[in-house]
């Protein structure tokens, strides 16, 4: 791999676009909470992605410790700030991928792996060497560098990406990164530029994703206005691409406790605002929800199922 990004080691590390220079390799966290040890929360199928994602079996989700970013609603903050997870070798990751192709998965769904980047180009390829066949999607909050998402161009084939914000203001305070939306727009136009390069999207005969872009938006209660910002950007930036809208926002305990907009469910009227906008631009590809609330469906038990195969039991292999 010819990427000066991930040549060196973690003694300065400037994986993200925060580039915070924590001496990982020296066991120290950098501002995503992971230090120098893999470490994962949760590996299994998950029925609730996308369609094209999850399809009739299953995404074959892997769930890493640690985030970038801190968004003070997150839903996973057991992982993405408490840092829950089993540490891990490297070696283990290619275990898990190629276990949960076994149970049937359509893909394997790296959620949240921008801290352990540097790892995923080799591990991927030792698990292509050992059998693996299924896709790789890059599942992530779209706060990336352009330098990452070129060095992991041949390792991911479908970019399952956010676009958060469109106010630099809503980011700072929603997840401390004022230059998210500049760094988004520029990441995921490298993204699509990348799926060009090696041939454009593609779809099986059943309409599963092999390789491609989807772009996320959580819609925020009191926010459909930088909602439709978002799909402004994603628009003039990418054009046309395929796009999911969601209204599954709900409170966690601190925006309850605080109190304001980010305390209550989207209401109906703002979501469909959002979609109404996305019809009004032109985006002929769009997954949107019914209902709202996020349930466990959406937010799996972070209890590290497939993690350590050892404690799980034997691999149960799915037919095709």
């Amino acid at each position: 791999m010819n990427s000066s990004l991930f040549a060196g080691t973690l003694d300065a590390c400037a994986l993200c676009p925060r580039r915070c220079g924590a001496d990982r390799a020296g066991g120290f966290a950098g501002v995503c909470g992971a230090a120098g040890s893999l470490r994962i929360a949760r590996a299994a199928l998950h029925m609730w992605e996308e369609p094209p994602i999850s399809g009739e079996r299953g995404s074959g989700t892997v769930f890493f410790s640690g985030c970038p970013l801190k968004c003070v609603y997150c839903q996973n903050h057991e992982i993405s700030t408490g840092n829950f997870g089993v540490e891990v070798e490297p070696g283990r990751l290619v275990q898990i991928m190629l276990e949960l192709q076994e149970q049937g998965a359509h893909n394997i769904n790296l959620v949240t792996a921008t801290q352990f980047a540097h790892l995923l180009p080799d591990a991927v390829a030792c698990a292509r060497a050992q059998g693996l066949t299924i896709p790789i999607v890059y599942n992530t909050s779209g706060y990336e560098r352009v330098a990452a998402v070129r060095a992991l161009e041949q390792t991911v084939d479908i970019w399952l990406t956010d676009f958060k914000y469109a106010d630099a203001e809503l980011a700072r305070s929603c997840s401390h990164v004022a230059d998210y939306p500049g760094v988004a727009r520029r990441a995921l136009v490298e993204m699509v530029e990348a799926v060009e390069r090696r041939g454009g999207a593609r779809c099986d005969s059943k309409g599963m994703m092999l390789r491609g872009v989807i772009v996320r938006h959580l819609v925020l209660p009191g926010h459909a206005e930088d909602s439709c910002r978002v799909l402004d950007t994603v628009w003039d930036a990418v054009g046309d691409v395929p796009i999911s809208v969601m209204n599954q926002y709900t409170p966690n305990e601190r925006m309850l406790s605080e109190g304001g907009e980010l305390s209550r469910p989207v209401t109906s009227e703002e979501y469909e605002r959002v979609l109404d906008h996305a019809d009004d631009l032109g985006f002929t590809t769009m997954f949107w929800q019914e209902g709202g609330a996020v349930d466990e469906s959406f937010t799996p038990a972070f209890d590290t199922t497939g993690v350590l195969k050892a404690a799980d039991g034997p691999t149960e292999k799915r037919g095709a």
